[in-house]
């Protein structure tokens, strides 16, 4: 192990540790994260100044002042009256309802967080409309979008298949992978997640935030009515973001953009004024985004995430089976996606598992299954997708909170991952 390896791993124990202790605010973690990786040299100046600028930075903090404006006009409150309606008074069918709405997007989608900055401001509206505290609806609702990716064979799971078979077949496999194998693989998670949402998430969740929820903050301040021109505008801007969202590379637009861009017109047709869009800007959020994205990048750069790869690759043992195998290729990828982005995960592990069943003479399959579930159960901290840092201005988290509210349904995840997966896709 070089010096810069030792030294990166000992800036990641330390940002782990502050973070878990809640002792500071979290963009004075990252930047001292940020400083300390550039003064010993696991990354240049400018691979951090280029986080600054990364498409999900932009995106969070757009999205959250597009929902601000959002928040501004008739929307929310007409939304809230139908819902009421359709629910008859009953907040746990409406919060369910959002739920399933999140699970559509992100099954649709090519991101979680492309589904959660949609359905997210949907949840503010029902949790306001029904006296409940945001800090109870936003973190079920992230991890329905991260967490239940790519399990039906649509969006991101056609994508990553293909990615998947692709490596298959530079390694010699005759056998191919689908987007199929990923339901197979992955389908009775949804109930899991869904049962944990309904009868455990209430029960663990925050009754109130721990850091204060930026738009809340905002809407206490007395401001002018809307007039009606502003108010149609605010609900169009929304819905034209959404649309972009959507089908961002028909119409080849990044979804940056799009979100940047709302922001601009939420101003242009006075949604909101200057002063209420800085104000609804996550900064704190953004820095943590930016200072966890910094340390994932110095993992790859120094060479400190492929040298675990390695250690997990020679490790495994000739006489491995089904079940150690598919723990490890679970376990591993689940842990370093908590401070890495997913789908780099994904394409880092992806190849190290197939070089690994080749040498064993074992199906791939169920240890791909595990890699892509490990890394998309991957909702306590901001690193792995920007839905999570997006959750945590929107529901007031710190990333202690999200230990706390997500240890439980990993560890279930965990278990019955492995325990499913070992009995569809054995490996030998």
């Amino acid at each position: 192990m070089s010096t810069q390896m030792m030294f990166c791993l000992g800036i990641f124990i330390y940002m782990l540790v502050i973070f878990l202790l809640g002792k500071w605010p979290l963009g004075v973690t990252s930047g001292t994260v940020m400083t300390l990786l550039v003064i010993t040299g696991c990354l240049k100046p400018a691979a951090v100044l280029a986080n600054f600028g990364n498409d999900n930075t932009i995106v969070i903090g757009a999205m959250i002042v597009v929902a601000a404006g959002l928040g501004r006009t008739s929307l929310p409150k007409t939304m809230t009256t139908h819902i009421r309606t359709l629910t008859r008074g009953n907040y746990k069918l409406a919060y369910m309802g959002v739920l399933f709405i999140g699970f559509l997007l992100t099954s649709m989608l090519t991101s979680p967080m492309a589904a959660y900055a949609i359905s997210f401001p949907i949840m503010d509206s029902v949790c306001d409309e029904y006296g409940v505290s945001r800090s109870k609806g936003q973190f079920p609702l992230v991890l329905i979008c991260v967490a239940c990716c790519a399990i039906l064979p649509f969006g991101f799971a056609l994508s990553e298949a293909a990615v998947f078979n692709g490596f298959m077949q530079t390694y010699g496999f005759t056998t191919g992978f689908t987007a199929m194998d990923f339901f197979k693989g992955r389908w009775p998670m949804i109930f899991v997640v869904f049962a944990w949402a309904y009868f455990i998430a209430p029960k663990v969740t925050l009754d109130k935030p721990i850091v204060p929820i930026a738009a809340l903050e905002s809407e206490k301040k007395a401001k002018a009515a809307l007039t009606p021109f502003a108010d149609k505008a605010g609900i169009i801007i929304f819905c034209l973001v959404i649309l972009g969202f959507v089908f961002s590379k028909q119409i080849g637009l990044p979804t940056w953009l799009v979100s940047f861009t709302g922001v601009l017109f939420m101003m242009i047709f006075k949604v909101l004024t200057k002063q209420e869009a800085i104000a609804a800007i996550p900064v704190d959020i953004c820095l943590l985004f930016i200072g966890a994205n910094s340390m994932a990048t110095a993992l790859v750069k120094t060479g400190t995430a492929d040298y675990i790869g390695k250690i997990i690759s020679a490790n495994v043992g000739s006489s491995a089976s089904t079940l150690l195998l598919h723990t490890v290729f679970f376990a591993v990828p689940f842990a370093i996606t908590q401070f890495m982005q997913n789908q780099s995960v994904m394409n880092v592990f992806a190849p190290i598992a197939l070089l690994t069943c080749s040498a064993l003479g074992a199906d791939p399959r169920g240890c791909l299954i595990l890699i892509a579930a490990g890394s998309l159960t991957a909702f306590m901290t901001p690193s792995a997708t920007a839905a999570i840092a997006i959750s945590m201005s929107a529901g007031g988290y710190d990333v202690k909170a999200l230990f706390k509210m997500g240890w439980l349904v990993a560890l279930l995840l965990t278990i019955a991952y492995i325990a499913y997966v070992s009995m569809v896709y054995p490996a030998f």
